[in-house]
């Protein structure tokens, strides 16, 4: 297994290091949609949700991420482009509570039927959405991203394997532990600090001053916290399906939505902590 994880790394990390900086976004853009869709399917896969209203939320949530970077040539604020997402969420809900009003005519179940696809859409490709945001401020804010949620998710891993004993969130997930938390946080704050010294993200503006250090710890310190969230929520959604892996398609790590557990809340966070600073 460690094997497994190492290799994965090692081949997926300078993969996205050269298709982050030297295609342009729009390329990120693709390869955003096609994750998350892969991610959205094991989703409702996990739920046995019907094809066709899996289908359909798969089609909302590539719109929800697609439509505003064509229509509004690519800007990365948010305001700009929320009425477009609303628009987007508003119009998929319609689409999929028609669809299963008319398709599945027995009313019975039908919240069921409608909720895993309604959190699927939240949960992933509304999560996802800020790394294209991330990505139009700059390729490096992808590798920092993606860097620190490694850094944090690895060392959670070893460390609570190596020194853990006390159980951080048993119902959730039984083999988690506080010490591997720790070593999740402290993975991010080193992993910030080398990446920004690395890509020369310390000249910036915003962290050139005598507080950029602690700037970017705090940076770190909060996608360590994130990714461990992440981790927990995706544990629960798979406890509640009764499920280990919500795949099997990267050897080391279950499905991409295994994979992109801590991401999903990490992007968000990093989005929103250089929202506040620029």
């Amino acid at each position: 297994m460690h094997s497994k994880r190492f290799i994965v790394a090692l081949i997926t990390l300078p993969l996205l290091y050269l298709y982050v900086t030297v295609l342009s976004p729009v390329y990120f853009l693709f390869l955003l949609v096609f994750i998350t869709a892969l991610a959205q399917w094991e989703f409702n896969s996990m739920y046995r949700l019907n094809t066709k209203i899996s289908v359909i939320s798969i089609i909302i949530g590539i719109l929800l991420i697609s439509f505003p970077y064509f229509y509004k040539d690519a800007s990365c604020h948010p305001l700009i482009n929320m009425g477009l997402h609303m628009i987007v969420l508003i119009l998929g809900f319609i689409v999929l509570t028609t669809f299963r009003l008319f398709y599945i005519k027995n009313p019975e179940s039908s919240l069921k039927d409608l909720s895993p696809a309604i959190v699927g859409i939240t949960y992933v490709p509304t999560l996802m959405l800020p790394q294209l945001y991330l990505r139009m401020l700059g390729s490096e804010w992808i590798i920092l991203l993606y860097g620190c949620v490694w850094a944090s998710d690895s060392l959670a891993y070893y460390i609570g394997k190596s020194l853990g004993e006390r159980k951080l969130y048993y119902e959730v997930s039984p083999n988690k532990t506080m010490e591997g938390a720790i070593g999740s946080l402290v993975g991010g704050i080193l992993s910030a600090l080398l990446i920004s010294w690395l890509l020369g993200i310390f000249q910036r503006e915003i962290f050139a001053d005598y507080m950029g250090l602690l700037k970017i710890a705090l940076l770190g310190l909060s996608i360590g916290f994130v990714t461990i969230i992440g981790d927990l929520v995706e544990s629960m959604f798979k406890r509640d399906a009764n499920i280990k892996d919500s795949g099997m398609l990267v050897p080391g790590h279950g499905g991409f939505l295994d994979k992109l557990d801590g991401s999903l809340f990490a992007g968000p966070a990093l989005y929103l902590f250089l929202l506040i600073l620029l």
